[in-house]
């Protein structure tokens, strides 16, 4: 799978929030920032973007997923 046909994925299941993508074929590190993930422990925002990738993960299209997710607040302390 291409880096831009998996944020077209995340940006379907989530899709108010800014993501971005870079990978190699089956590793990805993908950011997602949005207010979706707002008052959610770490394990929850995760839980929230590998429901969009599971069918990709169970056929082998992802074998692995390295994830930053944040909220906007949390981008705009992080990035100021």
């Amino acid at each position: 799978m291409q880096p831009e046909k998996m944020k077209e994925i995340l940006q379907e299941h989530l899709p108010d929030c800014d993501i971005e993508v870079a990978g190699d074929g089956s590793h990805f590190d993908v950011t997602v920032v949005g207010d979706v993930f707002e008052g959610l422990n770490p394990v929850k925002k995760q839980q929230l973007v590998y429901a969009g990738l599971n069918d990709y993960i169970a056929d082998g299209s992802v074998h692995a997923v390295n994830m930053r997710t944040y909220t906007r607040a949390e981008w705009q302390q992080i990035n100021s």
